[in-house]
């Protein structure tokens, strides 16, 4: 069958093989709920305290604030719309730039009586500081803003943007690191004492399985948990766990930790062959001065619509991202790009290239080529056209 060089590891990582190993007996013999009173349950239980103190050495937490969900998407919404129906109405303040599983739910809190504001961006895609000190000055009750971009891989300056939080407002603090668990230390308790009471990870970006993530999250913030039911996760996530899926997501962490430095030496140096490359193909590579993730390019060859180089590159080999809105629903250019001051017609050309760990460099060197071959014959094409 015909296979694609994957270059969309910010979309989702294979399942690597050693944590399906380590996933197996919970799919098959190692069967039982986690709530019951007998042995199968009793080895359900064991194998989920296990994971959750891998997940926990993963980010630099207690087991204790480990809160398992389904998804990123899921434990975003948990904490936004959790912490809300906790608190009074007020002002929730969130990047421009965040994921849509913040964005959508902190609109949503419009509806019910909250203020939304959106934080600024500068053209780089790092928070704005004279809009960020504006907003804190207004005194938010909840603030998100997400610590590696998924499109752009930009970082941010999480500690500081915590600690002037904290010392503007004392509301709550939540930042969405599913893009930096595997590829840059986490330490929650660093983060905790600097100002950030939530944090949101997941399985799948990591080599692990779809279908498990976590809240990380400080015990003295109170929410109210969006399933409501037997009392799991410290009530606060009800439903009978996917005890595989949390197994294989604690594998996962320990495997990312453990190779995270080769993992970050290697991605680095496929990021600079594939921007050389690029800028001798007259790319505009979009952040390129800030801060980003060793894996992350986010490029344009201008002139050239984003979508259709996304169909012809994976017909050529390279499965790739456009720059589209992260939605299945959204044909939109990215929202990141525009909160950025990207024109309209140069957003709608983005391309994202996401590496993983086992991309080389000569997939880079052919991804290269195939590029420069069809760049060459879509502007033949419309140089005909004009």
């Amino acid at each position: 069958m015909f296979a694609p060089v994957y270059f969309d590891h910010n979309a989702t990582t294979p399942l690597a093989a050693d944590v399906l190993e380590a996933m197996l007996p919970f799919l098959r013999e190692q069967f039982g709920n986690a709530s019951s009173r007998h042995e199968y349950g009793r080895a359900a239980r064991k194998a989920i305290d296990e994971a959750r103190q891998q997940v926990a050495a993963a980010t630099g937490a207690h087991p204790t604030e480990v809160i398992f969900t389904s998804g990123g998407s899921e434990a975003n919404n948990l904490f936004l719309k959790g912490a809300a129906a906790c608190l009074k109405l007020g002002l929730l303040a969130v990047s421009a730039i965040e994921h849509p599983c913040v964005l959508e739910p902190a609109r949503a809190l419009v509806a019910q009586g909250w203020r939304l504001r959106q934080i600024a961006v500068d053209g780089a895609g790092r928070i704005d500081t004279v809009d960020y000190i504006e907003v804190m000055a207004a005194k938010p009750s909840i603030v998100s803003v997400m610590l590696a971009n998924n499109e752009t891989g930009v970082l941010q300056d999480i500690p500081a943007l915590a600690g002037q939080a904290r010392l503007g407002n004392g509301g709550w603090f939540h930042t969405d690191a599913v893009q930096a668990l595997g590829k840059l230390k986490l330490d929650f308790r660093a983060l905790n004492a600097a100002g950030v009471h939530a944090m949101t990870v997941s399985a799948h970006k990591i080599y692990g399985p779809k279908g498990a993530a976590a809240l990380v999250l400080d015990k003295r913030v109170e929410l109210r948990p969006l399933i409501s039911g037997g009392g799991h996760e410290r009530g606060l996530r009800s439903g009978t766990e996917n005890v595989a899926a949390i197994v294989g997501f604690g594998r996962a962490c320990e495997l990312a930790v453990a190779r995270m430095e080769q993992d970050a030496a290697h991605l680095a140096a496929l990021r600079i062959d594939l921007e050389q490359g690029l800028t001798q193909l007259g790319a505009t590579i979009f952040s390129k001065d800030a801060e980003r993730l060793p894996n992350t390019v986010y490029f344009t060859l201008p002139e050239l619509d984003g979508e259709t180089l996304v169909g012809k590159l994976d017909r050529a080999g390279f499965a790739v991202a456009s720059g589209a809105a992260c939605s299945s629903v959204s044909p939109e250019p990215s929202h990141v790009l525009r909160a950025m001051g990207v024109p309209l017609e140069l957003a709608r050309c983005a391309v994202r290239v996401s590496f993983g760990c086992g991309n080389n460099a000569q997939q880079v060197a052919d991804f290269l080529a195939a590029l420069g071959e069809i760049a060459f014959k879509l502007r033949r094409m419309l140089a005909m056209a004009s």
